[in-house]
């Protein structure tokens, strides 16, 4: 296990000296990291293969594209946020309700911001919890989202295990729900993560109509009578719209905004 920390180490130390060389010939990685040779083009083999690193046909190694999907994520998840929260802010004040804005993580949801409601009876939430992609509305706006093939393959991997009262574990079902989503352009759940709350959720997209976050609001179900859902789901769908437009995205008519 220690030669394998080891190992991980010296390859960070390889990759980021690319921080500040865009390109390095083995020589020069060499003379860099003062790792024996054998070593060094093991390492580097192993990180080409992976995808961090690129060989050309002068021998010069740069950073591969993986780093670009990597940097390409992380600036979404960081531009989502930012842009978010103001109008965050805003619908809280409008619907008194909690606010949470969450991100696909792998086969999971993740909170990443989070506005807590005026009342004092609130939900347990927190920024950095996560919750699995069909259980709950911000999570299930997700995989709503997904194309089809990506939805079929969690579906084939995943146990629908209840985690509330509302929990949906049938996959039929869910398949119905994630299509009336993507129909109406935002999901419902009641107790579903937490007994006896309900949450309205909405996709935000980006400028290539891809799903790169959910806004929700949520509360105890008290709060969510069927004659206030209206008001509710028109503020959560305004809201979405709003931040996707600042992420680039240009409603269509077959759009989950179009009104």
């Amino acid at each position: 296990m220690q030669d394998k920390n080891k190992t991980v180490v010296k390859s960070m130390s390889i990759l980021t000296l690319f921080i500040d060389h865009p390109r390095l010939t083995f020589n020069e990685l060499m003379n860099k990291t003062n790792i024996p040779k054998t070593s060094l083009h093991r390492m580097l083999g192993s990180l080409e293969e992976m995808g961090f690193l690129t060989k050309d046909p002068y021998g010069h190694y740069e950073l591969g594209l993986l780093f670009l999907q990597f940097g390409q994520l992380v600036a979404d998840r960081l531009d989502v946020r930012g842009l978010a929260l103001p109008i965050m802010q805003a619908l809280r004040d409008e619907v008194e309700e909690a606010v949470n804005l969450i991100v696909r993580d792998g086969d999971e949801a993740m909170y990443i911001e989070k506005i807590e409601a005026v009342h004092p009876v609130r939900l347990y939430t927190s920024i950095g919890r996560k919750s699995p992609l069909y259980a709950g509305a911000c999570s299930r706006i997700i995989l709503s989202f997904l194309s089809s093939e990506e939805q079929q393959r969690y579906l084939e991997v995943t146990d629908l295990k209840p985690l509330g009262i509302g929990t949906i574990t049938d996959k039929e079902k869910l398949n119905e729900e994630l299509h009336k989503a993507r129909v109406n352009g935002y999901t419902i759940s009641h107790s579903e993560l937490e007994d006896y709350t309900t949450a309205v959720s909405a996709p935000i997209l980006n400028h290539k109509g891809e799903i790169v976050a959910g806004i929700s609001v949520a509360g105890i179900d008290a709060h969510f009578h069927e004659e206030r859902m209206p008001f509710l789901i028109k503020k959560v769908t305004t809201a979405a719209a709003e931040i996707s437009v600042k992420l680039g995205y240009i409603p269509q008519h077959t759009s989950p905004f179009a009104q």
